[in-house]
C-alpha cells in the first residue's frame, strides 16, 4: 500500500522560508500539512469502514451486476431464444440478438424436410438411450438381456433393434464397429 492510499505523505510536503516568502510560515505550513494528513486518514478509515460493514465494493457491484444481467439473459434465451446458443455465447450476446434468435421473428423452418429431420434427429436420440440402457449392466441385473447369448450376437440383435450404435460409442470386441462410411 502507498502511503498516499492511506492518506498519509502530507508531512513529506515542506517548503522553506525562502520558498513561502517568510520564515514563520514554514511551521504554520508544517503543522496545516499533519493535521490535513490525519483528516484525509480519518476519511479514508471512515470510507474504507463503510464499505467492509455494507460489503460495497466497486468491483464487487460491478461482477454483481454483470452476473446479474448475464442470468437474465440466459432465463430470457431459454424461454424465447436459441436453444442450441451456450450460455457464454448468450452472455455476450445484446439482448436485441436473443430476440432475434427466437422462434418469434419469423425466421423459422417449418418445411416439411425441417419437420423430418428434427423427427429423425429424436427418434435416433431415443434408440440411442434405449440401446445404451439394453447394453448396460442394470437390463442384464433386471433379467432383459438374454442369457447364454454371445456379446457379438446380443449387439447385432440391438443393432436391428435400433440401428448402429452412435460413433463415438465404445464397442466391444467382436462387434461391428461404424466407420464415418457406415457401418462396416
Amino acid at each position: 500500500m502507498y502511503a498516499a492510499d492511506a492518506g498519509r505523505g502530507f508531512d513529506k510536503v515542506g517548503l522553506t522560508g525562502l520558498q513561502l516568502g517568510h520564515d514563520g510560515l514554514t511551521g504554520e505550513f508544517k503543522s496545516f500539512c499533519e493535521r490535513w494528513e490525519w483528516g484525509v486518514r480519518a476519511l479514508i478509515d471512515e470510507g474504507s469502514g463503510f464499505a467492509m460493514k455494507t460489503g460495497l465494493a466497486a468491483g464487487t457491484y460491478y461482477d454483481t451486476e454483470n452476473y446479474v444481467v448475464g442470468t437474465f439473459k440466459d432465463v430470457a434465451n431459454a424461454a424465447i431464444g436459441n436453444p442450441d446458443a451456450s450460455e457464454e455465447d448468450v452472455e455476450k450476446m445484446g439482448w436485441e440478438d436473443i430476440f432475434k434468435s427466437s422462434p418469434y421473428d419469423g425466421n423459422v423452418d417449418y418445411s416439411k424436410k425441417s419437420f423430418d429431420d428434427a423427427w429423425a434427429n429424436s427418434k435416433q436420440g431415443w434408440d440411442d438411450d434405449a440401446r445404451d440402457f439394453m447394453d448396460s449392466p442394470a437390463a442384464k441385473t433386471m433379467g432383459i438381456r438374454p442369457s447364454g447369448m454371445s456379446d457379438a450376437d446380443y449387439h447385432k440383435l440391438l443393432d436391428k433393434a435400433f440401428g448402429p450404435p452412435p460413433r463415438n460409442a465404445p464397442r466391444p470386441p467382436g462387434s461391428r464397429a461404424v466407420s464415418a462410411d457406415g457401418p462396416g
